[in-house]
């Protein structure tokens, strides 16, 4: 018999987030495979949970996938968690979700946190209609192409960022959006979560008196930027920029301190 591949949820921040259901199910699989088995162990660890784990993650997402359909059908059950967060969004289990669709083995996914979820409910900004583009490509020419298409878009856009580019990015937005209102988020589910709700032509403003003041693009402890950062959607080093939508014309762990999260 074919096993299953579970999807398993885990905090983007909290530990207290934890569900049930993924605790069981993670003590019950076979095997673990975890994007950073490095900052999957502590999870693990605070949990009890001895099951074995394997690495999965964007470099080698192709030929384990391979290996992993090998082993569910043999029987085994497998469960993905990825950094932080629901895996296959913004992350390389897409891939393996795909390659198990197309093999004909069972996949199931048991909700949980979702960090650009998390922040959309928070952003103050319409909820009814939403686009999610995760991070803009590094490519100097698709990211233009991308934002071009952004301008158009009439839905909330969410989008994720790292600390050391979210000047540049907020400058890039505004000069191809235009003025719009902004929700930066950070640390979200932590304890020093963060939800700003400006406009683009603000948060520049801001942030280059933070990197005036510093000389590193703001990166304090808990200040504007760096592992605290003014609007990480994910905590830890990923910001958040929910974006008002245009007309058309024109982003360790916590239990009461533990660790810090990654996605």
């Amino acid at each position: 018999m074919t096993g299953t591949l579970y999807l398993c949820a885990t905090p983007i921040g909290n530990l207290g987030d934890m569900t049930f259901r993924v605790l069981d199910t993670l003590r019950e699989v076979d095997l673990i495979a975890a994007e950073d088995t490095r900052n999957s162990i502590k999870l693990l660890n605070h949990f009890e949970i001895k099951t074995p784990m394997t690495s999965y993650h964007e470099y080698n997402r192709v030929e384990k996938a391979q290996q992993i359909i090998g082993w569910l059908k043999e029987g085994k059950n497998v469960a993905l968690v990825s950094d932080a967060g629901t895996p296959a969004i913004s992350d390389p289990g897409e891939v393996l979700v795909e390659m198990c669709q197309r093999e004909g083995v069972p996949v199931t996914s048991l909700p949980g946190c979702c960090a650009c979820i998390t922040a959309l409910t928070l952003s103050g900004l319409s909820t009814r209609r939403f686009c999610f583009e995760g991070f803009l490509p590094a490519d100097k020419k698709e990211k233009k192409f991308v934002l071009s298409e952004l301008a158009r878009e009439t839905r909330t856009i969410i989008l994720y960022e790292a600390p050391h580019h979210l000047k540049r990015t907020l400058g890039e937005l505004y000069g191809t959006l235009g003025e719009r209102r902004v929700t930066l988020c950070r640390e979200l589910t932590k304890r020093f979560e963060t939800v700003i709700a400006t406009t683009l032509q603000e948060a520049i403003a801001f942030y280059e008196e933070v990197c005036a003041c510093t000389g590193r693009d703001g990166q304090g402890k808990h200040g504007a930027g760096g592992k605290g950062g003014l609007g990480g959607i994910v905590p830890g080093r990923t910001y958040g920029v929910l974006c008002q939508p245009g007309d058309g014309e024109k982003g360790g762990y916590e239990d009461g301190g533990f660790g810090q999260g990654h996605q």
